[in-house]
């Protein structure tokens, strides 16, 4: 799925706040019991990959596309 470059800053922007709020009370312990509100792990991942979408769609908007068309022409040696 194609992104926007404002779509992807978006989504970034509230996986980094999610981020935010879990590094400030992941987990919490009642008797012996350890709760945990979110996975940090996935959260991080999840950065990671709008991250990377972002890149891929700045460089779009700026003509810089990653995507090449190469020519084949079969031949019959």
């Amino acid at each position: 799925m194609v992104f926007t470059v404002i779509q992807c800053i978006e989504r970034l922007e509230i996986w980094l706040e999610a981020e935010a709020a879990i590094a400030s009370g992941q987990s919490y312990m009642i008797d012996n019991r350890r709760l945990e509100r979110a996975n940090l792990a996935q959260v991080r991942e999840q950065i990671k990959f709008w991250q990377r979408e972002l890149t891929k769609a700045e460089a779009t908007a700026n003509g810089r596309s990653r995507r090449r068309t190469m020519r084949i022409v079969p031949r019959d040696l």
